[in-house]
């Protein structure tokens, strides 16, 4: 094994210039992302560069549609795109265009080096022609009958009814999609990659550990069932580069893409200590990833690869395919309004919510993904603002109060160590894409730093004569705790980690700090790091999302499969019980009270008021609630300080002549003697949902 420090490339497959980035995309880069992020903060060289896949005749259709030239239309799409991908702290080391001089000569190049290998031939063959476009369709611009199981509206290559597979030219009433006109058969002269030469290799190399067995198991299906010459050239017209030697022939858009990979690190290399070849070269000692979506498995696994093989240039060391994204158990839909750009989820929720509920999910398998919008509610608010979030707020004001400088000594050193020693565990997970595992064993661990917290109590011992150094030391050994946590979560969370070092007074982290601690030094005055997502940024999200005509589509569809039912039945607003005391509310009302766990920091009784205390509550992240209370019948103000209470959280502040009330704590009883507080659940912290 080589013991040479580690040169890393990795790239992520590369976003097509014809439309918006949404959360299906952004799975793989926020995945890729992670995974870099982390080998940097163990200071690896690694570098990472993507690309817009700017060529193809869908991008030449749509800069028509939108009265732009193509050059207008792609980059238009790269601002947007490098837009979104920064606001989720998508941080690539460089982001170009195929449509670049890089990647056109890169592109000749392989092409004349497969071509002088004997690796090009030419076949005439026959394709289906838009007359009244003048232009050679695709198969995804033929659209027809099944001829298998005569389904219509069919894409030209496959059926998504039956799954069959087939040519264009078998389609039963084909049409173009581009005109509507019935397309005619034409002979035409094209070049072909000959695949099949290189069928031993790919036998070896896809089994060879660079492939998921997953992906390695569905190659073997293309390979067995015999691979045949690639189709690597379109007529004009056409948006990309025209062939060497060829007029009027035009590289096809997967010829050139994966070569953007090449073209983009070659860009980023200009001007830099970094030599092209040594990462390239055949005899590369470099590392190179390509993280995928498993749709563009057969280009990455087996076209790529062999293409590379062709023009003496080295392989990828690995490929790492994931699933596809589906939205509360089905596939993102414009009329449901699962269907969400990346820019709608920004106008409401905080992208480092979605940056952990994907790394929590996700392993080195090529499982599909599910965002349910329930879970990610409750994970974010439980595991961030709940677990770890929570450590530093219920301790950091402590330390501000007791002189702005943690203590020289820890109250509990084996939780501290505790906490460092799973750094090793952790990078391990990390280095494997295992981000699922990791997030558990982060949590866990916050979970036992939060037990500690709760059973040293340091807002009750601070209460106590002469106890403030230990409160210090309690306090020291929480934020120490705290620290290595946002160390162990920064490639996910790179914000919340910033804030974090703020807040610390510390440098930037790196993976080596888990060696070290933070004693006798001056930390600032603690804020609010994160906030709780709330079910009416979730509904405004998806209410955002909706395609209305879509959704009228689907309205109808669903009125006329259910007839004259509605028109059918009897009303009940008609059948309401004039003399009912009880106003019925419906089930979703009811579920806009927000029931949170809170707990009572101070309590003191109201002057003028025989039945009020005055209660400030600590509702975690650092924020507190004013409450007045009727309880004083039978709560004394100093038996209550500390105990934990159920706070109807999102109630109106309403004006009371003693002040104003910020909420309402939940009791139970006729009153007087019998009254009693709710509590939530044992291990309930301050901000957590009650259910």
């Amino acid at each position: 094994m080589s013991t040479r420090p580690r040169k890393i490339l990795v790239t992520s497959a590369l976003p097509y210039a014809n439309g918006p980035i949404h959360l299906g995309h952004l799975l793989e880069y926020i995945q890729t992302d992670i995974w870099v992020a982390f080998q940097k903060l163990r200071n690896v060289d690694c570098i990472y560069v993507c690309a817009d896949d700017a060529h193809g005749t869908a991008i030449m259709l749509k800069a028509e549609e939108n009265g732009l030239t193509p050059e207008q239309q792609i980059a238009n799409v790269k601002a947007e795109h490098e837009q979104d991908f920064a606001a989720f702290n998508v941080r690539f080391d460089h982001y170009y265009s195929t449509h670049s001089d890089e990647n056109r000569e890169l592109s000749s190049l392989i092409f004349e080096r497969n071509k002088a290998a004997g690796y090009i031939i030419e076949k005439e063959i026959t394709q289906l022609y838009d007359p009244d476009k003048g232009m050679f369709l695709a198969d995804r611009f033929v659209r027809g009958n099944c001829p298998k199981c005569k389904s219509e509206d069919q894409y030209g290559d496959n059926c998504e009814v039956c799954g069959a597979t087939y040519s264009s030219a078998d389609l039963i009433k084909p049409y173009s999609a581009l005109s509507g006109a019935t397309p005619i058969e034409k002979p035409v002269t094209q070049l072909f990659f000959d695949l099949p030469r290189f069928e031993e290799m790919l036998r070896s190399w896809t089994r060879s550990g660079a492939l998921q067995n997953e992906v390695a198991n569905k190659l073997a299906e293309w390979l067995e069932g015999g691979l045949q010459p690639w189709d690597i050239s379109r007529e004009a017209p056409y948006f990309g580069f025209e062939i060497p030697g060829y007029p009027g022939k035009y590289f096809y858009v997967w010829l050139d893409a994966p070569i953007g990979y090449m073209a983009s690190f070659k860009k980023y290399c200009e001007g830099k200590d970094i030599s092209f070849d040594d990462y390239w070269a055949r005899d590369s000692e470099a590392e190179l990833y390509h993280f995928i979506g498993k749709d563009i498995i057969n280009f990455h696994g087996l076209f790529w690869p062999a293409m590379l093989e062709g023009a003496g240039l080295r392989k990828p060391t690995a490929i790492y395919a994931h699933g596809f994204v589906t939205v509360n158990g089905a596939k993102m839909s414009k009329s449901r309004g699962t269907f969400i750009k990346a820019s709608s989820y920004l106008e409401h929720l905080d992208p480092e919510y979605l940056r952990y509920y994907f790394a929590a999910k996700l392993t080195s398998k090529v499982d599909d993904f599910d965002l349910n919008l329930d879970d990610f509610v409750q994970r974010v608010n439980s595991d961030l603002v709940g677990k770890v979030v929570q450590i530093a707020s219920r301790t950091a004001n402590f330390i501000n109060k007791l002189g702005g400088r943690t203590s020289s000594e820890l109250d509990n050193s084996l939780l501290v160590s505790e906490v460092q020693n799973a750094a090793s565990n952790i990078a391990d997970l990390y280095e494997a894409r295992e981000f699922g595992r990791a997030m558990r064993e982060i949590m866990a661990l916050a979970d036992h730093v939060n037990q500690y917290v709760q059973a040293r109590a340091p807002w009750s011992l601070n209460k106590q004569e002469g106890k403030q150094q230990e409160v210090l030391e309690v306090c020291t050994t929480a934020i120490n705790a705290f620290r290595l946590l946002v160390l162990y979560l920064k490639p996910v969370l790179p914000v919340l980690a910033e804030k974090a070092e703020a807040f610390l007074n510390i440098e930037p982290l790196t993976w080596a700090d888990a060696s070290t601690l933070l004693l006798d030094h001056e930390v600032c005055a603690f804020t609010p790091l994160m906030q709780r997502i709330e079910s009416d940024q979730i509904a405004a999200l998806i209410e955002s999302s909706k395609d209305t005509t879509a959704a009228a589509v689907m309205q109808n569809d669903e009125n006329k499969k259910s007839g004259d039912k509605k028109n059918n039945s009897k009303k009940k607003d008609d059948k309401k019980d004039d003399n009912s005391v009880d106003e019925p509310i419906s089930i979703d009302d009811f579920l806009k009270v927000k029931l949170r766990a809170a707990r009572i920091q101070k309590a003191e009784h109201v002057e003028g008021a025989d039945k009020l205390l005055q209660l400030t509550l600590d509702v975690g992240n650092g924020e507190t609630r004013n409450v007045f209370a009727g309880i004083k019948s039978k709560y004394k103000p100093e038996d209550i300080e500390g105990k934990m209470v159920v706070l109807v959280a999102n109630l109106a502040p309403r004006k009371m002549k003693f002040g104003v009330s910020e909420g309402m704590v939940l009791a139970a009883g006729p009153g007087g003697d019998d009254i009693f507080l709710l509590s939530p659940d044992d291990g309930a912290e301050p901000g957590m949902e009650v259910r």
